[in-house]
C-alpha cells in the first residue's frame, strides 16, 4: 500500500487529493509543524534526508518532490485520463505546467511569505516580488480565460499540481482582479476527491 508522509498545512495535501482522484488505497503518516517556527518536525528526516513533505513510499521506493510524485502516480496508476495522450501537443503543455508550478510560480509566493515578517527590512525586495507575482498570476489568469481547467479544458493532474499556487494567491488576496483564477480554485475545491482528501488530511490553512 502507498504510504504518504503528510505534513499539515502543506503541499502534501494535493498528493492526498490526487490519490483520491485515482481511487487508490493509501495510508497516511501525519506530521505536525512546530507551533513556534512553523517548520516540519525532525521526524521527517528519518524518512528522507531533506526532512520535507510530501514523501511517498511505494513498492520499496521513496519518492519526494510533488511534481515527481504526481508524475509517478499518474504514470503507474491512472485509469481515468488525468494526463493527455503521450506525444500530443496537450501532453507537452501538461508537462510544462507540472514543472512550472514549483520551478517558477511558487518562488515569488515563497518570497512573499519569508520577506513579509521582516517588516521594514524587507521593503527593498517588495517591488521585485510584487512585479514577479503580477507577472506569473497574470499569465495564469490569461491561461484560464475561457476555460475551466489548464490543459485542453479538461481536468488533469496539472490542475492538482498548480492548485497550491492558486490557493496561496487567493488566500493572500492577490486575485481580487483575477476572476478566472478564483473560479478555477473554487472549481477544484468543490471536487468530491478534494473534499475527501481534506477529511483525511486534517486541517488545511494557508493563510491567517
Amino acid at each position: 500500500m502507498i504510504i504518504v508522509h503528510h505534513l499539515n498545512n502543506s503541499r502534501s495535501q494535493r498528493i492526498l487529493w490526487l490519490l483520491e482522484e485515482l481511487g487508490l488505497e493509501y495510508s497516511i503518516k501525519h506530521y505536525e509543524r512546530d507551533s513556534v517556527t512553523n517548520l516540519a518536525p525532525p521526524e521527517l528526516f528519518h524518512v528522507h534526508p531533506l526532512g520535507k513533505s510530501p514523501v511517498i513510499e511505494d513498492k520499496g521506493m521513496i519518492i519526494h518532490e510533488s511534481g515527481a510524485i504526481i508524475d509517478y502516480l499518474v504514470r503507474k496508476y491512472s485509469t481515468n485520463q488525468l494526463n493527455p495522450i503521450l506525444e500530443s501537443q496537450e501532453y507537452e503543455e501538461y508537462v510544462q505546467w507540472l514543472h512550472y508550478a514549483e520551478g517558477s510560480a511558487m518562488l515569488p509566493l515563497l518570497l512573499k511569505i519569508y520577506v513579509g515578517p521582516l517588516g521594514d527590512g524587507g521593503l527593498p525586495l517588495e517591488p521585485r516580488i510584487n512585479s514577479e507575482l503580477n507577472n506569473h498570476l497574470d499569465f495564469i489568469e490569461a491561461s484560464l480565460q475561457g476555460k475551466s481547467y489548464l490543459v485542453d479544458d479538461q481536468f488533469s493532474a496539472a490542475d492538482v499540481q498548480m492548485s497550491f499556487v492558486g490557493e496561496l494567491a487567493v488566500s493572500f488576496g492577490l486575485c481580487e482582479q483575477r476572476p478566472h483564477i478564483v473560479a478555477w480554485v473554487k472549481r477544484l475545491q468543490a471536487r468530491p476527491a478534494y473534499q475527501a482528501a481534506l477529511k483525511k488530511g486534517g486541517p488545511y490553512r494557508l493563510a491567517d
